[in-house]
């Protein structure tokens, strides 16, 4: 196992000695698989991945078979593993396309971020863990922002795209609605992994917004100095460094 998960996880054994009782075959489908890797996956957000270690090679493989035939367990979940543990908070992926197979078996993939969920008990009877999870979405009514945050948000965040020169990963077009705004605004933003760990967890949208938007507001003047130092730097290309 990679690492302890955070916030004191059963597993089916211990659930078992405490008068919890599953049927396993059961359960088998509704397990989703674990992915924990040192990042957070966002709804909505696409994350590239290079498969290549043997147990998370053959998790792929059954969720890929799964899509085929339309049944069984078709996605996996990303945690983020920091610190050896690994947060009960993730988001589950869905492979999108499977960009290259090699003979080892190895894959790169391309995933999208689909629900966030909660670890509420973990499963090692296969080589990669397992965990019987809870969905969740944003508390009712609370799944758009209100205008002027949106708008608010949104102009931040062309700003920083600007300043960071148009990236191809920064979306050049938010259409409304502006529902999971938020997570599609703050997936290509270089923020800090416990904020967008923070973000997964809030269920309203304009709070999460003003979250985003904050943060933007903190990156602004930071990057505005890079750029400028990058600037004056490329004007004295013809400087050389005195031993």
């Amino acid at each position: 196992m990679p690492g302890r998960l955070r916030g004191g996880i059963r597993s089916e054994e211990a659930s078992a000695g405490r008068g919890w009782c599953y049927n396993l075959s059961v359960l088998d489908d509704l397990l989703l698989p674990l992915f924990p890797l040192e990042c957070v996956l966002l709804p909505e957000e696409l994350l590239p991945l290079h498969i290549f270690e043997e147990r998370y090679k053959q998790m792929i493989r059954a969720c890929l078979e799964a899509q085929e035939r339309s049944s069984g367990q078709q996605q996996f979940g990303v945690v983020l593993a920091k610190e050896g543990e690994i947060n009960t908070v993730g988001c589950s992926a869905r492979v999108v396309k499977v960009v290259r197979k090699y003979e080892d078996g190895r894959m790169d993939i391309l995933t999208r971020g689909t629900r966030r969920f909660e670890v509420f008990l973990t499963n090692e009877e296969e080589p990669y863990l397992r965990g019987g999870v809870e969905f969740f979405d944003d508390d009712d009514g609370a799944d758009l922002p209100n205008e002027t945050d949106a708008e608010r948000a949104l102009e931040l965040f062309t700003q920083i795209r600007n300043l960071l020169g148009n990236p191809t990963e920064f979306p050049a077009d938010l259409p409304r609605p502006y529902k999971h705004l938020s997570f599609r605004i703050a997936a290509p933003l270089p923020l800090d992994l416990d904020f967008k760990q923070q973000l997964l967890s809030v269920r309203n949208e304009t709070e999460r917004l003003r979250d985003v938007a904050r943060a933007i507001q903190q990156l602004v003047p930071r990057l505005t100095a890079l750029r400028r130092a990058q600037q004056k730097a490329g004007g004295n290309g013809d400087a050389r460094v005195k031993s």
